[in-house]
Parts: structure tokens; sequence; C-alpha cells
């Protein structure tokens, strides 16, 4: 059968939108103080969390930076211990231990940051923009009044941001101008951490524990956490992977994804998954990229069988090389590829098989 390979550039450079206010009612201080709402799992802050970190960093040249931790038992007091050296520009570490936090609940969660917020008055409030920041930081925004930014790709200015609307498609210039604190989520793969900002033994950050004692929480929870559940796997997580192998409707069921799964042990990835993939029950919903998924970064993205709509494009349009494999030359997913290479898959893929060394 033949192929054809296309090769072109693609932008990167959604549409801009001008620039729009966002509420009005007081300025933000002169000097910034910015609280990071830190996620921690196994003793370790959690990579997104550091991002946020990288992301408070830009708010202002003299920011003092506080990272505030929350739970209980060893696994909390192995996450404090790493996150005081876990980034050189981390000022002061937050520690609430209590079982009330064992759990990322967000009416526990936000009433905490309210009453952190009201003890320390931070300019900025800054959570990464995942599934645990998208659950909390509304809640506490509405406890405290103001109205969040969210999805934040891009800091200009300590009350101007970039975000992208119509998944991806346009960028839009937002300059906040209400009450204290401001209170962002921002999009992690957008705010790198460089290599020699993490595990900096030489800055220690002091620990503060949060006094408790006046700690106000609903008498009714209104959710309440039943269990987790997750899949086992020897390959690397697919929010931070460096290389993602993704499959698309193309793939026509879950054994397919089998090959799919050995191309990605090849090359030691991730393995993703687009929504209609999901939806068809080939693979669990954890391995889905999109607007509705997971947004990744990686430094190759692999895409098979993937017609590139553009909910699915908004989840890895940064990506630093994209190729993808369909046997339709028209599919969107060639408009924002590197590499393209029109083929069947089902003989694309058990070729590279055949040619890529075994693992080592």
């Amino acid at each position: 059968m033949a192929t054809r390979v296309l090769i072109g550039a693609r932008s990167k450079t959604p549409f801009r939108l001008p620039t729009s206010r966002f509420l009005s009612i007081s300025s933000i201080s002169r000097f910034a103080s910015t609280l990071v709402i830190a996620e921690h799992e196994g003793g370790s802050i959690k990579a997104p969390s550091l991002s946020a970190v990288e992301a408070a960093k830009s708010l202002d040249k003299e920011n003092s930076i506080s990272m505030l931790l929350a739970g209980s038992g060893p696994s909390l007091q192995e996450a404090a211990a790493h996150a005081v050296s876990c980034h050189p520009s981390v000022s002061k570490v937050l520690v609430a231990d209590s079982d009330r936090f064992m759990h990322p609940l967000a009416e526990p969660w936000a009433r905490l940051i309210q009453l952190v917020q009201q003890r320390e008055n931070f300019s900025h409030i800054v959570a990464a923009s995942g599934s645990f920041g998208k659950n909390i930081l509304p809640r506490a925004a509405a406890l405290l009044d103001v109205s969040p930014v969210t999805d934040v790709i891009e800091i200009s200015e300590s009350t101007k941001f970039v975000r992208p609307i119509y998944a991806g498609n346009a960028l839009c210039t937002v300059r906040y101008t209400g009450a204290h604190p401001c209170m962002l989520t921002i999009r992690s793969t957008s705010f790198q951490v460089q290599p020699n900002s993490t595990d900096s033994k030489a800055h220690e950050a002091p620990i503060s524990q949060v006094d408790l004692s006046t700690f106000e929480e609903d008498t009714i929870g209104k959710s309440q956490y039943v269990k987790l559940t997750s899949q086992e796997s020897e390959r690397p997580d697919l929010g931070n992977a460096r290389v993602v192998v993704t499959g698309g409707r193309g793939l026509k069921s879950a054994e397919n994804f089998k090959m799919l799964e050995k191309l990605a042990e090849k090359l030691s990835a991730a393995v993703g998954a687009t929504r209609a993939a999901v939806d068809a029950g080939f693979v669990p919903n954890d391995l889905q990229v999109g607007q509705t998924g997971k947004i990744v970064a990686p430094e190759l993205y692999l895409a098979f069988g993937v017609s590139g709509a553009i909910q699915h494009l908004a989840g890895m349009r940064d990506s630093k090389v994209i190729v993808a494999v369909n046997k339709d030359a028209d599919a969107p997913i060639f408009q924002v590829a590197d590499y393209g290479l029109v083929g069947n898959l089902f003989e694309v893929i058990p070729e590279l098989l055949e040619k890529l060394p075994e693992k080592k």
C-alpha cells in the first residue's frame, strides 16, 4: 500500500482577542504575596504544583511565595520535608495537619483557604488547573467573594493574564481589577519548571503550622470521600510523560489498543486516547487527552487514527513535536502536525514495533 509523508509547519499562535476587563472593585497591592495551593502524593509535591510556583514567580519580582499543604499522618510530614526545598522561590511552607484534609474534598479545603487568607492577606492565590485545583479554588473564591481567573497560560503583569478560549483557537487577555485576593488556576504545561529549580538543598523554607483552633467547617458535608481507584502501570504518568502515544477511533477496538501499548513500552511512553475512543469503551477515561480530559505537552506526541477534533487539539497542541498517522489525507490533525504519514495504522504500527529496538 502506498503512503504519503506530509511535513509542514504548524502555527502555535492562536488568534488573540483584545484585552478585556475583569471585575471593577479595587486594585491589587503594589507588592505581591502569593499562596500556592499544593497537591501532594506519596510524600512528594506533585509536578503541577511546582509549575504553579513557577507561575507565581512571574507575578512580581519582589513576590513572596508561600505554599499550603494539608493532610495528616506521615505522608504529610514527608511532603512538608520535600516542600521546604522543592523550589528556591518558596519562602514559607504552611502545613495544616488534620484528618479533615486527608482527602481533597472541596468543602474543608475551601474553608481552610478562607481561614489562611483572612490571617495572611495574600494578594494572589494560585493552583494548578487540574482536577484538584478546579475542584477547590472556585468554592474558595466564592467564600472570599472574588471571581477567579481560570486556565491561565501566560502572566504579563501581576493583574494581566492570557487564557485560551474556544478550545484554544483564540487567546483572551484579561486584566483583573477586583478585590484581594486575585485567584488563578494555571495550565501547568505552560509553566515548565527549570531542572535547577527543584530539590535545591541550599535553600530551605521554614515550616509554619496552621492554627486550626478557629477552623469552621460545614456541619453537614456536601460531598463524601468513597474510595480511590487507579490502574497500576509501569508506564509514565500521562500528564508528565516526555513521550505520549495516542490512539483514536481509528484503532476500532480495545484489542487493537494493546498494539499501541506495546509501542508505548518500547518508547517508554504514556498511552493516551481521544474522547471518541474512550466513549467507545476502548480504554478507561483517565487516558483521555483533550479539552475535557488531560492537557499534555510532551516532547514527542504520536497520534494514530486521530482525526484532530478541536476538543482534542486543545489538550495536546503545545507538544514540542507532533507526529500523526491517518489514512485520511484531509484529517485536521495534519494541520497541526510537524510530521504526517498518510497510511494504514494497522500496517504502520507493526512495522514500527518490528524496527524499534527492545527497551533495555
